[in-house]
């Protein structure tokens, strides 16, 4: 599918009880049970594209690779859910604890700044747009603060540099965003360009686009160089595969099957060459996740309808700038979107590490904000960034209530799929 293009009436309550546009301080990280995810070193995150859990990981899959054989290797989190619906929001999620906007919800068709309002007390900034201001922090920038090296791998950001560059690329601020669909190769363009910028969230703030830390999103092709040797392997690497890649086209401009076929494929090139490598064999950790779930597609007379089920775990708010849901929104002429809640629905999820005993299933509720709490939990920052630091969120391995095991250990509540 391709992600096209109400303020809350909570909005305005909050809005009063901002005295100003300050920041509020992240929630400080006093979780006692990090010890466990301090053992891993390098964090490897590769992020696939719109399929719920019983596609994926089903009998009848289509990534074998992914739903048999790594499974059995490592550990499945049964209960992993997206945190909204389309594309962006739930990227953005990942990485800054931020909830969705109605910009960043549709996929941000222009490349809009983010007219910041206020921020709520537990660290949600209000507001309308997508590039965030600069006050408004990611893992890249705990990471930075904290000495530790991190890079963006983007698949074919680049190819076409009349789109976007192939370092830090992204459309001009307020402008359409012409990443939001593939270029087909050419005569002019012998690989096409898949890339979209959409799923590349460290472009969406400005404390990294305005800043030489942009220097660290890159082009897919130079993560194999740089696993080369530990050293030159950073402590966190953010994968996103190109639009075939991850699953999201099918089929391809490029004539490749797309969906699961190609992300299965993918998955088979480039894990090997990850677990090959010095930093993931001195306790490193792949993470292999989706954006969100499926959706259902009706056509009717008067047009195309995508319908969301939006379901969701852990408590999840759905954020200051969203309003009652059920929603619908036309984004285009004949073209429907509609939400049945706020959530992003379970798809799954698969580590794998030398520390981790594999065929385990992990059965403890989890979500993008429980990814971004644990990559805090290992990189020891000193603060857990918006919905992170939610009271009572699990991370993977931080808390003694979750049954994901470091070491192997057993866990009545863990079992072999």
């Amino acid at each position: 599918m391709r992600k096209l293009l109400a303020k809350s009436a909570l909005t305005a309550a909050l809005v009063g009880l901002i005295s100003s546009v300050a920041i509020v301080p992240a929630a400080t990280a006093t979780d006692h049970g990090r010890d466990r995810a301090h053992r891993f070193k390098h964090v490897f995150v590769i992020v696939l594209e719109n399929e719920g859990f019983d596609v994926t990981f089903g009998p009848n899959s289509k990534a074998p690779y992914l739903s048999q054989t790594l499974t059995s290797k490592g550990v499945l989190l049964s209960q992993y859910y997206g945190t909204g619906h389309a594309s962006l929001d739930n990227y953005i999620a990942m990485i800054s604890g931020q909830a969705a906007t109605p910009d960043t919800r549709n996929d941000c068709q222009t490349y809009a700044d983010f007219v910041l309002t206020g921020v709520t007390p537990d660290g949600q900034a209000i507001g309308s747009g997508c590039v965030y201001p600069s006050q408004i922090k990611t893992i890249a920038d705990q990471l930075t603060a904290s000495g530790k090296s991190w890079r963006a791998y983007m698949g074919d950001m680049g190819n076409d540099p009349g789109r976007e560059s192939a370092v830090c690329g992204h459309p001009s601020l307020n402008t359409v965003d012409h990443t939001q669909s593939a270029e087909k190769p050419s005569a002019n363009l012998p690989l096409g360009d898949q890339y979209a910028s959409r799923h590349d969230p460290f472009v969406y703030f400005h404390s990294i686009t305005d800043s030489p830390e942009c220097s660290h999103v890159v082009n897919l092709n130079l993560l194999a160089t740089d696993l080369e040797s530990e050293r030159t392997t950073p402590d966190f690497v953010f994968v996103t595969p190109n639009l075939c890649d991850d699953g999201h086209d099918a089929s391809c401009v490029t004539g490749q099957p797309g969906g699961l076929v190609s992300a299965d494929a993918f998955l088979q090139k480039w894990i090997p060459m990850i677990q090959a490598s010095d930093a993931y064999q001195d306790n490193g950790l792949i993470i292999v996740n989706f954006d969100e779930g499926g959706f259902t597609e009706s056509v009717s007379a008067s047009g195309v309808t995508i319908a969301f089920q939006g379901q969701y775990c852990c408590s999840q708010q759905p954020g200051p700038n969203l309003g009652p849901f059920p929603q619908s929104s036309q984004i285009a002429p004949g073209f429907t979107l509609t939400f049945g809640d706020y959530g992003g629905d379970r798809t799954g999820a698969v580590l794998l590490s030398p520390l981790l005993q594999g065929g385990k299933v992990s059965n403890t509720p989890f979500n993008h904000y429980s990814l971004l709490k644990t990559l805090e939990d290992i990189f020891a920052t000193d603060s857990y960034l918006g919905y992170a630091g939610q009271p009572g969120l699990l991370s993977f391995f931080g808390s003694v209530s979750s049954d994901v095991r470091v070491d192997g250990s057993e866990d009545e509540n863990s079992h072999a799929p």
